[in-house]
This record gives structure tokens, sequence and C-alpha cells, in this order.
């Protein structure tokens, strides 16, 4: 399978074969995330969200809009998922797919306190949000 994951950073447009290729390695991520979930510590999720196989990192000019395309990928696929799909999934899978590219990021735990506590987890990648951020603190960076 490792020869169908898409290379988002060399094109701009996919084939039919390779979004379907992204779709599932979407879903597959998506399920071994949903397994861990449970565990209640953030810092050991977030190093099972990095545990993959992943290519040698090399320099890529387009990494930052390939780190974007697949986060909207990921958000598109699991928006439809009549499951859960949370935005703290949604970044564990996100950071999953983007480790498996080489591509590094940082997965972010903010707060909010309105009228009760709230709290979002996002992904950023070179300081910029992946993933909407909302209007939360920043709490940690994981």
């Amino acid at each position: 399978m490792d020869g169908d994951i898409p290379e988002t950073t060399r094109s701009e447009r996919l084939s039919a074969r390779r979004k379907v290729s992204l779709i599932f390695e979407i879903l597959g991520d998506y399920v071994a995330m949903l397994r861990v979930l449970g565990d209640r510590d953030v810092l050991r999720l977030a190093a099972r969200a990095r545990a993959v196989a992943s290519r040698e990192r090399i320099a890529d000019p387009h990494e930052h809009r390939a780190a974007q395309r697949l986060g909207k990928a990921v958000g598109r696929t699991l928006g439809v998922l009549p499951t859960d799909s949370r935005c703290l999934i949604r970044s564990l899978v996100l950071v999953r797919v983007l480790a498996r590219r080489s591509i590094p990021s940082t997965l972010v735990i903010g707060v909010r306190r309105n009228s009760e506590f709230e709290a979002h987890a996002w992904v950023e990648h070179e300081g910029e949000a992946i993933l909407p951020a909302g209007e939360y603190t920043r709490l940690t960076e994981l």
C-alpha cells in the first residue's frame, strides 16, 4: 500500500485513484485512533498518532500547501461520518496522515471559558493552524 499513498506535495490535482486511496488512508487512521481514544493521556495519544512508518524527510517548498490540503481532506472525509468526528479525533488523524509523509506538525490543545469551560484541539504546521483553531487560548502543544 505504501506505493498507493498519495504524493500531495508534487502536484495540485490528485487522480481519482489517489483520492480514493487518500480517503481509505484517512478512514484507516480514523479507526486506529478511535480504538485508542479511550486513553485519557493526550501525550500518549499524540505519540500513538505519530507512531507510523514514514518516508525519509526531504525538503519540499510545497510542504505547507500539502499540509493544508491534507487538513481539508481529513475534515471533509471525517465530516460525513455518522460517528465521532470531534476536534480531537480529527486532529489525531491529521497528525497521523502528516507523520506518514514526514511532515512535522504540532497538536495544540486550547481552552475557552464562557459560561462553561470548553477545550478544543487543532493541528498546526509552521505555526499556522491547519485545522481551525477558533477563539481558544493555547493551553499546550504536543
